[in-house]
């Protein structure tokens, strides 16, 4: 009988089957994240008052067994932490804004929003995601929902930040992304790198990045 040692096949998911599995699941997120942009933008909410939002997200984060659901971070910021099945030393952050803009929905969908909030300082004011943040915050949804179905294939970290009263809030009240990272979205894990996503009337297909100070940035209200 031989006595050599055997090497067991490795069960390791190849980088290719990774990304073909997560291009699978994308697709198959795609039509409830168009679904939840369609309620965003009929439901908006203006900063620091971004109460349904905020429930709506971490209900989904919550539903989807993430190992942590931090809210009310900096008045409705919500964080979900997901740590992958494979060890990894990095975390990564995955950002989108919340809030809507006090303007008049004028987009013509069947969808558009007829909210006006009548409490806002200086208001009443119509309220819509003139700005594209309930297209950024479905999409970090989706994201979220594509990486927790891919856990055990995913090494290290992945936080997803949903941050509040990025447009600016009212000049008597706190808010947005310097008030987060006073909050300690950030603090534990600590992320080594940072990616937001921005929507622009780009060709169908196309994506533009650049390297630097991103989304969740620490400059005055109404910059991040």
């Amino acid at each position: 009988m031989s006595t050599e040692p055997t090497t067991e096949p490795t069960t390791e998911p190849t980088h290719d089957e990774t990304r073909a599995a997560l291009d699978r699941a994308a697709r198959e997120a795609a039509g409830q994240v168009v679904a939840w942009r369609h309620h965003l933008h009929r439901n908006p909410e203006l900063p620091n008052r971004e109460e349904k939002t905020a429930a709506l997200v971490a209900g989904h984060l919550r539903s989807l067994g993430l190992d942590e659901v931090r809210t009310g971070i900096a008045g409705h910021g919500v964080v979900g932490v997901l740590r992958g099945g494979l060890p990894g030393p990095r975390t990564a952050a995955l950002r989108a804004d919340i809030d809507a803009l006090p303007v008049r929905d004028l987009c013509g969908a069947d969808f558009a929003s007829e909210t006006v909030d009548p409490d806002y300082p200086g208001g009443p004011f119509p309220v819509s995601h003139a700005c594209g943040h309930d297209c950024h915050t479905a999409m970090l949804m989706g994201a979220a929902s594509v990486l927790a179905g891919a856990r055990e294939r995913l090494p290290g970290t992945v936080l997803f930040v949903f941050q509040p009263a990025e447009e600016g809030p009212p000049v008597t009240e706190a808010g947005g992304a310097r008030a987060m990272l006073a909050a300690g979205a950030f603090a534990d894990p600590v992320p080594s790198m940072v990616f937001g996503l921005h929507v622009t009337p780009y060709p169908k297909g196309y994506v533009g990045y650049r390297i630097g100070k991103g989304a969740l940035s620490v400059g005055p209200p109404g910059v991040a």
